[in-house]
């Protein structure tokens, strides 16, 4: 157990990040839901290992006040030193959160992100990390999903993942195709996958939750061909048209698809070529996720791919820019040099082999 946090400390976010004052009547409609509250508890004891005595930090903001609320009383009916923080929502994925906030993750045991959001990639959870704090990030969440997902079986999810990890890691390119026009390479050479098993038990452990994926940040420069994002895009949600991109020497040169596309051109376009960067190859793990437009869960469904512009460098990547957007593609077939990992959508790799 690491050194609890610091009154004072604890004092200067109070102080610092304006709070809001609730009357009875907010409280009384912030209380979650049974079934809201026991999937949060099986969370924290399955995924996180909360013990009595450990201070844990639940960050949220107005949109995920209540899945907010859940994980915090349930940390403090597990004897927890439970505390939680209602910032200003972030205007997009990977925005650092305030400086008082960042100080805190550093100085508890755990860190529980139900935010609107993603602050994965930030370097106030890297930090965190760094320093010994267990984090799991739920950007988006919802209460439906936190029910359905929390409560899978995340020792066969992990299992799956790792065993999915490892081919990604030994392999050195990687081929994506689909019946809607995706066929795109890249290369995975001297890149180390990591797995989102949702068992983060460990000082350091980051992933987020739901969890279920294997990732790799590609060699920077080397994808090429088109890829075609059908399923969900962050920031767009779940896609009606799809977004078609044509990959040049690893970036995103040109992009079409109606609405969506409008909308994930304008994200980038103020933070240059390196927000057009092919930043990760995922692939999902988790049997209870459905695609439902946020992209949290959308990438961990089974059988799915997704590929991510942006921001890789805390997973191994070189590319270090303040956005991280993940697009999820149905039906793929991966091919991870000779072996077919995904064959129209079916995966074909046992985690018991």
């Amino acid at each position: 157990m690491r050194e609890k946090l610091s009154p004072i400390l604890a004092m200067e976010a109070v102080l610092l990040i304006c709070f809001p004052i609730y009357t009875r009547e907010d409280m009384e409609m912030t209380q979650p839901e049974e079934g809201l509250r026991q999937a949060a508890r099986v969370a924290l004891v399955q995924c996180m290992a909360v013990s009595c005595g450990e201070s844990v930090l639940v960050i949220t903001d107005e949109e995920l006040r209540e899945v907010g609320y859940a994980f915090w009383e349930e940390a403090k009916n597990l004897g927890a030193e439970a505390i939680i923080v209602e910032m200003t929502a972030r205007s997009q994925d990977g925005e650092e959160p305030p400086e008082p906030v960042a100080r805190i993750m550093k100085a508890v045991d755990v860190v529980l992100a139900p935010t609107s959001r993603s602050l994965s990639h930030t370097l106030a959870r890297r930090e965190a990390n760094a320093v010994g704090a267990r984090v799991a990030s739920m950007p988006g969440i919802s209460k439906d999903s936190v029910i359905r997902t929390l409560t899978a079986d995340y020792r066969r999810i992990a299992a799956l993942s790792e065993k999915l990890a490892e081919i990604l890691t030994r392999g050195k390119s990687a081929r994506i195709t689909t019946p809607r026009g995706t066929d795109i390479t890249m290369s995975l050479e001297t890149r180390i996958s990591q797995a989102d098993t949702g068992i983060y038990h460990m000082a350091g452990d980051f992933g987020n939750l739901p969890a279920g994926e294997a990732f790799i940040a590609p060699v920077e420069g080397t994808a090429e061909g088109i890829l075609v994002v059908d399923g969900a895009m962050s920031g767009v949600g779940a896609l009606e048209d799809a977004i078609r991109m044509r990959v040049e020497s690893g970036y995103v040169t040109d992009m079409t698809g109606g609405p969506g596309a409008r909308i994930l051109e304008e994200s980038i376009a103020h933070l240059g070529k390196p927000a057009r960067n092919i930043a990760e190859l995922g692939v999902g793990t988790n049997d209870r996720a459905i695609i439902t437009g946020k992209v949290l869960e959308d990438e961990k469904v089974l059988g799915t791919v997704h590929v991510a512009l942006g921001n890789n460098i805390g997973f191994g990547g070189t590319c270090d820019v303040p956005i991280h957007l993940d697009g999820i593609i149905l039906q793929p077939t991966l091919i991870i040099d000779d072996k077919v990992v995904i064959k129209d959508g079916v995966l074909q790799v046992d985690e018991r082999c």
